[in-house]
């Protein structure tokens, strides 16, 4: 605890990165050392002008116990690169955070990650797909790390959630601040089943400069990344990038030909990225296949792209359902072009999807458009 404050302390000089704390270890041989050395001895010690200067303005502003007096009242746990508790696999990429700060908790099963990531603007099949997958995975062992972003992050997050899976929330801001503000609940759920961790200390903003950075994190946490629906600018590429540099895998979910928000997944299919149909591809890929032989769920994905058969579980239907039925598939269908495909009135078609939603063969996405839910998937948000 003594050696940890300062290490807390020098998080809070944003110029004293992972590269700058190796200098200082190696001249001082602790933190607690180097807290207290002058300015001629920190420049000694291999810190150009710049960072001396930030260092001595701002260490007499700090206080290394009252740090840790904050942390231990909000519950949050620091992890330094000499504790046996810091993620393996993060400490082995190129730029480890010094301090990791967790809310929640870390286990060693957790190195079984995967990190699933995408478009904040999902489309109903990139909900579903993410849906689809991360239950399998999660249901299977695979702790699911994610961004605690809107769209595929809050899906991937909450459906783990739902399967009573684990969990991982990388956050681009103190542990104490939550972004976006919606998700304050979800945090609190992830922290009760896995944990929050971020490099930040307290009372950072989640500035938009933070984030590249944090996706680092991300990969590092993790044995691969899943990348559902993504744009060719979208951050979740910055998370792709850092995976290749740590030598993770990369995972796709085929998408649309048409829709923008898949054509980055797409080209990195083009670009040689394991294309994913079923949970199974990923734990293949990982040497993780013995997970899933004991899985809650043992089911491949039929009707994952298009239309599947009917239902197994659900209840019986009537023949007037099934016949509803056909014309709904994975894709958002409007309840007018249901009545027009089906030749039924409009009270009868509603009538019959209300109760086809309730049974949960069918869900409604929006402004009175239907999809098709996969069998046994797990019901998920629509706005997140």
């Amino acid at each position: 605890m003594e050696e940890t404050k300062y290490w807390v302390a020098f998080s809070r000089i944003p110029a004293v990165g992972a590269v700058r704390v190796h200098l200082l270890l190696d001249a001082f041989g602790g933190l607690k050392e180097a807290w207290a050395a002058t300015s001629a001895d920190l420049t000694a010690a291999g810190l150009d002008r710049r960072v001396v200067a930030s260092v001595s303005h701002l260490r007499p502003r700090l206080d290394p116990d009252a740090e840790m007096d904050r942390l231990e009242s909000q519950g949050i746990q620091v992890l330094t690169w000499d504790d046996a508790g810091y993620p393996p696999m993060l400490k082995e990429i190129y730029d480890p955070p010094p301090v990791l700060y967790v809310k929640g908790e870390l286990r060693p099963e957790d190195e079984r990650a995967v990190a699933v990531v995408g478009t904040r603007g999902a489309t109903a099949y990139g909900r579903e797909a993410c849906a689809a997958l991360v239950r399998d995975l999660a249901s299977s062992g695979v702790t699911i790390v994610s961004g605690l972003a809107r769209g595929i992050d809050g899906i991937a997050h909450r459906v783990a959630l739902e399967v009573r899976g684990r969990t991982i929330g990388v956050m681009g801001s103190g542990l104490d601040i939550v972004y976006p503000r919606e998700h304050a609940g979800l945090a609190g759920e992830i922290v009760e089943s896995g944990a929050l961790v971020g490099e930040y200390p307290l009372g950072v903003r989640p500035r938009p400069q933070n984030f590249p950075r944090r996706n680092r994190i991300i990969s590092g946490l993790a044995l691969g990344v899943l990348v559902v629906e993504a744009s060719e600018t979208s951050g979740a590429m910055w998370t792709v990038r850092w995976a290749l540099d740590q030598g993770r895998e990369v995972f796709a979910v085929p998408g649309s030909i048409f829709s923008p928000v898949s054509r980055g997944v797409n080209r990195l299919v083009q670009d040689g990225a394991k294309l994913v149909l079923s949970h199974t591809d990923v734990l293949e890929e990982l040497n993780l296949s013995a997970l899933g032989h004991g899985a809650a769920y043992q089911q491949e994905m039929p009707g994952f792209l298009g239309p599947g058969t009917r239902d197994r579980g659900q209840g019986a239907r009537s023949e007037e359902q099934d016949a509803l039925l056909s014309f709904i598939g994975h894709e958002p269908v409007h309840i007018d072009e249901v009545c027009r495909s089906a030749g039924v009135a409009i009270a009868s078609v509603s009538s019959t999807l209300a109760i086809l939603e309730i049974q949960g063969v069918v869900k409604q996405v929006g402004a009175m458009h239907y999809v098709r839910v996969r069998e046994g998937s797990v019901a998920y948000q629509p706005v997140l």
